[in-house]
């Protein structure tokens, strides 16, 4: 274990972020310097084209090469990149190492960015830099774990929110933008400390609290919760503060879903990271509508689904560990003889939205695997508005008036036959947000064609099934769950809604 380092004082964190700005170490600025091929290159794990390019970057290149590519620097240059801070002060608060006349991170501290500007975050070295395993208590980088919780998370204007398992804290970074007051809690010393360094950094104001899970905001409400938890699924053990729980199974994200919404006000919103068993007499499905509190709106996206052999070696390379290597092989056959004693067939993965309702709960779970390029946190968002419209309207379907939006189009496939081309495939798309697919059959896609925003669906289902020699009423018992279906996609939408 690391234990808690020294924490970053006032004082350092202003001088290093003076020096920071003054060689334009940020996002932007490091994208310019080493230009997009190397830049990707970088992220690809690929360091030579960037360290090729910070040799023509002054002091911007001292940091890029200190901080993103793992060298050590002549300790001359260092200085002088560091301008107000003096490279005592920086080895002695542990963003700095000394290793003979040069000197190495101590701490990796590197720009992250959004659309509105740039931040650094704290954490800690990973095994590349180190050489070697990293400890217990590893405070984790960026990773794409928390990428994904950013991009799913619904940025509207809340006045409380709370980060559970705040890490290096790059969750409440982005929350300061929408948030007015903002909590974060983790129940590791260490994490705690370079959360606040990140916060102090940044100069942003949030309110850390040290615990398990909910037990440090016992009592408290919040308008949005956004927790990125350690959803590792496996034996009950504590490997690595980060991903493990502690607990068997996926009984951490189970935990989770169940706690959370007792933590939200009226009509607040929850976003979560959470796995779950595929087991061989359990629907996935089932199984996480099980864990969920009454009075919950819920939405389950699945983005993945893993073997468990594809799992444990996937883990163990996360951690540093050859699968290969005597301790891999040991780890890696307790984890799958658990799997095996437990029938579990897979591991899901994916997004949770959960808000606090007094109306009859919307629980939905689907699969999302196909690619998309937009955030999930605006659909998510959108996704709460559609439920709550047909939980108003739902029972008026009939009489209301819908449209296609622009966003939609159809594909068709036909195959040849004896009497020409015959259409086999009817296929709805949402050419925006996550790309949202329906199979359609005859019916229904004369039934879309006709929503121009004109007629109301009762008219619409009449003449339907008068073209078509159908009854009208097991025509709309048929047609409305595929309405539902399909305005709760975005795919088809109420005029004047």
């Amino acid at each position: 274990m690391n234990g808690a380092p020294p924490p970053l004082s006032a004082d350092v964190c202003a001088r290093l972020r003076a020096a920071f700005g003054q060689a334009r170490y940020d996002a932007d600025g490091v994208l310019d310097a080493l230009g997009g091929a190397a830049h990707a290159a970088l992220g690809r794990g690929e360091p030579v084209p960037a360290h090729r390019a910070s040799l023509d970057a002054g002091e911007l290149g001292v940091f890029i090469r200190l901080f993103l590519l793992g060298e050590a620097e002549p300790a001359e240059r260092v200085r002088a990149a560091l301008g107000p801070l003096p490279v005592e002060d920086a080895v002695a608060a542990g963003v700095l190492r000394a290793e003979g006349q040069r000197l190495r991170a101590g701490l990796d501290i590197r720009p992250h960015g959004d659309e509105t500007g740039s931040w650094w975050v704290v954490s800690d070295l990973d095994s590349d830099q180190l050489g070697r395993p990293v400890p217990g208590d590893h405070v984790l980088g960026v990773g794409h774990a928390s990428l994904s919780l950013i991009r799913a998370t619904s940025r509207r204007p809340v006045g409380s929110l709370l980060d559970v398992g705040t890490g290096n804290g790059v969750q409440a970074l982005h929350a300061s933008r929408h948030a007015e007051r903002i909590t974060a809690t983790d129940v590791s010393p260490r994490a705690l400390a370079l959360a606040e360094a990140t916060f102090r950094l940044n100069e942003v104001d949030v309110e850390l609290l040290r615990g398990d899970w909910f037990a440090p905001v016992a009592r408290r409400r919040f308008d949005q919760i956004v927790c990125n938890p350690p959803f590792v699924v496996g034996p009950p053990r504590v490997d690595y503060v980060y991903r493990d729980s502690g607990l068997a199974g996926d009984d951490a994200s189970a935990l989770v879903v169940r706690q959370l919404p007792g933590f939200l006000n009226h009509g607040g919103v929850g976003h979560v990271l959470a796995s779950w068993l595929h087991t061989k007499n359990d629907d996935w499905s089932d199984r996480v509508r099980r864990w969920l509190p009454p009075g919950t709106d819920a939405w389950f996206v699945q983005r993945d689904v893993a073997e468990p052999a594809l799992y444990v070696g996937t883990w163990l390379r996360d951690a540093g560990i050859d699968p290969r290597s005597a301790e891999g092989r040991a780890k890696a056959a307790a984890w799958l003889d658990w799997f095996a004693a437990h029938e579990v067939e897979g591991v899901g993965f994916g997004f949770v939205t959960l808000r606090r309702t007094d109306g009859t709960p919307a629980i939905v779970c689907e699969d999302l695997r196909q690619a998309y390029d937009d955030p999930l946190g605006a659909e998510a968002a959108a996704w709460l508005d559609r439920v709550d419209w047909l939980r108003e309207h739902g029972r008026d379907l009939l009489g209301t008036v819908f449209r296609v939006p622009d966003s939609v189009v159809l594909e068709r496939i036909d195959e040849p036959g004896d009497d020409g081309w015959s259409t086999v495939v009817r296929r709805l798309h949402r050419t925006d947000g996550p790309g949202w697919q329906h199979e359609l059959d005859e019916l229904a896609e004369a039934l879309l064609a006709g929503c121009r925003g004109a007629l109301p669906l009762s008219d619409l289902l009449e003449l339907l099934a008068l073209a078509h020699g159908q009854d009208t009423d097991a025509l709309a018992e048929a047609a409305l769950p595929v309405v539902t279906e399909l305005v709760r996609h975005g795919m088809l939408e109420a005029v004047g809604r």
